[in-house]
């Protein structure tokens, strides 16, 4: 996949292209110092995959894709977070901090291969999130960058799902099965028909009158495991 790293800091340049080498299926074609650069190779190179950087000098990351006729896929790599609404807007595929991380690199870089490649792999399917992924959560005007391990419990709500962290409890339109596919069972259990509960912040489980089991999460949520899936929690956490 051809990329194009755009960023006016040499040092940063240097540090993206260290971390991208691993990945075969990125070929680095350039790279452009500022968003005037950008424009000229971009329409020379015809990059699928731009590292843009938000603030540099002249137009910023946003103006340059308003120039283009046709904006290649787009991660944003920035040193500050209050863009992250905008770039979701302007449909990026991942928004990453300075300092980047490589585990944060790599589900980026995951995103874009599922995007352009849809059927590669054995079954095609998303990558799991682990605790140390973050998610971009909106509720109505109000956003949120979560990291997973935050994450105290999932709530379904009709259509919509309730996210508990911290003393936020945004909705999403998602459904619980659609969320329940997606995270590592090793870190995430589904207790029932309502609730996915995180194992890191169970402080003590009791028995139920049903015969289920009751897990109390750090802060005092007490969410019934079904009797079904207590068989399947039990078998988790024995030996």
């Amino acid at each position: 996949m051809k990329t194009l790293i755009i960023d006016d800091e040499r040092l940063a340049r240097v540090e993206l292209r260290r971390l991208l080498s691993p990945y075969t299926e990125i070929e680095i074609v350039g790279e452009a110092v500022n968003t005037e650069d950008a424009l000229g190779k971009i329409r020379l190179l015809n990059p699928e995959l731009l590292f843009l950087d938000i603030q540099m000098p002249g137009m910023d990351g946003f103006e340059l894709l308003e120039k283009l006729d046709r904006a290649p896929n787009v991660i944003f790599t920035t040193a500050y977070d209050e863009f992250a609404l905008k770039a979701f807007e302007y449909n990026a595929l991942d928004y990453l901090l300075k300092p980047i991380l490589p585990r944060r690199l790599d589900g980026a870089i995951k995103k874009v291969l599922q995007k352009t490649y849809p059927n590669a792999g054995s079954t095609g399917s998303q990558s799991l999130l682990t605790e140390n992924d973050q998610i971009f959560v909106k509720d109505g005007d109000k956003c949120w960058f979560v990291r997973l391990s935050e994450v105290r419990f999932f709530e379904s709500e009709g259509n919509y799902v309730r996210i508990h962290f911290d003393h936020f409890k945004p909705l999403v339109l998602k459904s619980l099965n659609s969320i329940d596919e997606r995270l590592d069972p090793r870190s995430f259990f589904r207790a029932n028909r309502s609730f996915i509960v995180n194992l890191k912040w169970i402080e003590s489980i009791e028995t139920s009158l049903s015969g289920g089991l009751i897990v109390v999460l750090r802060g005092g949520t007490r969410i019934e495991i079904s009797r079904r899936r207590s068989l399947k929690f039990r078998e988790m956490l024995s030996l």
